[in-house]
């Protein structure tokens, strides 16, 4: 079972009678899912984020977070890593199984920084270990969200550059290798054996398809950003 609580602009009512904020369109992308067994400590997390305007979502088990997850899921997973039945690390496990691009921030008892450090290494955005600075927590939390959308639009970047690239011919594709090797028009053709005005033209096709306007920026989709010098001397 979920709650759902977000900034002050609409009510509706849970299961037993209780009455919490409904999250407008404009929180989906601040979210928090607030994952432990304990209801108090929910409870408490949710008013606490819901005291900073930002909208949250409630799991009682790792279980019950597991049976909604979609890849497209917004928002930060605040997960405790000491929970009945799974724990926080078990269900950590299944996420990275299923590929989760959502930032987990896991709250940690002091007993517990060996495996948050852990988890940490496998790929955790950050723990927080109790007890907390209530705004601390909060602003680490919102760090981690910030992570996940730099993460998030990568790999969005990333994906498209690959699509784009499964666009070209196999020679344009070794020409596209030996541009981004830092070869002058000139040094490709020798390599390949093939004329200048060949390259030259290989070369406004790969452009023309990677969207690029110039070297400079064909190579930035590839990670690199010195290409000043290179591209005034081809």
């Amino acid at each position: 079972m979920s709650e759902v609580r977000g900034q002050d602009k609409g009510m509706r009512e849970e299961p037993g009678g209780t009455t919490v904020p409904t999250p407008q369109p404009e929180d989906k992308d601040v979210l928090v899912h607030i994952v432990d067994d304990d209801a108090a400590i929910r409870d408490s997390l949710a008013w606490l984020f819901y005291s900073r305007g930002i909208a949250t979502q409630t799991w009682s088990s790792g279980e019950s977070f597991l049976e909604a997850w979609s890849a497209a899921l917004e928002g930060c997973i605040l997960l405790d890593i000491r929970m009945q039945n799974m724990s926080g690390l078990e269900m950590f496990d299944h996420l990275q199984a299923r590929g989760a691009l959502q930032p987990v921030v896991f709250l940690t008892g002091h007993g517990d920084l060996p495996m948050a450090v852990d988890a940490l290494k496998r790929g955790a955005v950050d723990f927080i270990e109790k007890p907390f600075n209530d705004n601390d927590l909060v602003d680490r939390v919102l760090d981690a969200i910030r992570h996940g959308r730099r993460q998030r639009e990568q790999r969005l970047r990333t994906l498209d550059r690959d699509q784009k690239v499964a666009t070209l011919s196999m020679r344009e594709r070794e020409v596209l290798e030996k541009i981004l090797a830092g070869l002058l028009n000139k040094q490709v053709a020798d390599e390949l054996g093939v004329s200048m005005r060949t390259v030259e033209v290989h070369r406004a096709r790969i452009l023309e398809k990677m969207g690029a306007r110039n070297v400079v920026e064909l190579a930035r989709l590839f990670g690199a950003d010195d290409w000043q010098d290179r591209e005034a001397g081809a």
